[in-house]
């Protein structure tokens, strides 16, 4: 298997496009509605730097209105100071905030306050000129002799999926851009549930961004609405490979649900047929199963109701978080029996891989 034609792309096409006044300032801002008006998006040109809208009181209508909504606004001085994001980097840095995705999983769910908008940030530039003051200063690869390799990191996917948001942001391509002319030890990374990688193979990225996949089987396919299939995700790390990015799996959130063994089997054995002839391929692989907490649950309880997604307390056990929070993850005999299997599996199809963390 030597290349893989272009796949059908799924694009994110909001209904409107809200712009705070100091967003409409910025030339990357400006460039972002120049964008959303040429492809027929209705801008609202805000008077103010607040977001504010009504939305329905009926919390699946509400959650429509959000989604469908587009934000560009200014990343105030809070969000530019950087935040440790172990186990995958040593810093967040955030493009963005929200997601267009319905998965009925989402991380994002009582994390972020309010309805779930998609805010992208206009001042690109000045968050993207604070990050040397952070190289060398993390804990997760800087100071690993297991990473010390990856440089110092940058994680731009905590909040977000910056793939999604390209086609109408371009920040996903300038951030890949200014790494690769940073003469530094250090990598941006990113992880995405969409496959339209075209605009970035050609970037002069310098092997300093890691692209990750984020996979799960086709059986799970109903939890992962409006993403991109899995095989079209698989076939664009591979062409992201052939670029000469360094890339990855993200296998997440892993599903213990009846059958897993045969599903992942089939995923894990996609995946290395679809990153198969890559020479000299630089993989990753993050392994990271389902949790949730009382918050995140009730959220996605009202964006999704009757999901088919298992959140009771079967065969979970309460995990407290440095934060003092508590969540549920799967219970020890559980957890024992999926990670034996997969690093007995990826050991298998995926030697090249290195795994980096399971959680």
């Amino acid at each position: 298997m030597l290349d893989v034609p272009a796949s059908r792309a799924v694009v994110w096409r909001p209904r409107r496009v809200l712009a705070t006044r100091s967003a409409q300032a910025l030339p990357h801002g400006r460039s972002i509605l120049e964008r959303a008006a040429g492809q027929g998006i209705e801008v609202v040109e805000l008077s103010s730097d607040r977001v504010t809208l009504s939305f329905p009181d009926d919390p699946r209508r509400a959650y429509a209105e959000a989604k469908s909504t587009l934000a560009v606004v200014v990343a105030p001085p809070s969000k530019r100071r950087l935040q440790p994001i172990a186990p995958s980097a040593d810093w967040r840095v955030d493009l963005a905030e929200g997601c267009p995705a319905h998965c009925s999983y989402c991380y994002l769910a009582g994390s972020l306050k309010g309805p779930p908008i998609t805010r992208v940030y206009a001042n690109l530039e000045e968050i993207l000129d604070g990050l040397p003051a952070y190289l060398g200063q993390g804990t997760i690869t800087s100071r690993s002799a297991a990473r010390a390799h990856e440089g110092t990191t940058f994680e731009a996917s905590c909040y977000t999926d910056p793939l999604a948001l390209e086609p109408l942001t371009g920040s996903l391509s300038a951030a890949i851009a200014w790494f690769g002319q940073w003469d530094a030890a250090a990598q941006l990374r990113f992880t995405s549930k969409f496959a339209d990688v075209e605009p970035l193979l050609g970037l002069a990225h310098g092997g300093r961004t890691r692209m990750r996949a984020s996979v799960n089987p086709r059986a799970f396919a109903r939890f992962e609405g409006g993403t991109s299939r899995v095989a079209e995700r698989l076939a664009a790390l591979r062409r992201m490979a052939l670029a000469g990015y360094p890339v990855g799996l993200t296998i997440a959130p892993i599903i213990a649900a009846p059958g897993w063994e045969q599903a992942y089997g089939t995923l894990i054995d996609d995946a290395a047929a679809a990153l198969g002839g890559v020479a000299g391929i630089d993989l990753t692989i993050e392994l990271i199963t389902h949790r949730f907490t009382a918050g995140s649950k009730a959220v996605l309880d009202s964006w999704y109701p009757g999901s088919a997604l298992d959140m009771s307390g079967e065969k979970r056990s309460t995990k407290r978080t440095k934060f003092g929070t508590e969540k549920q993850v799967y219970d020890a005999e559980t957890m024992r029996a999926l990670r034996r299997f997969f690093e007995t599996r990826l050991g298998e199809a995926l030697p090249a891989g290195r795994i980096l963390y399971w959680t």
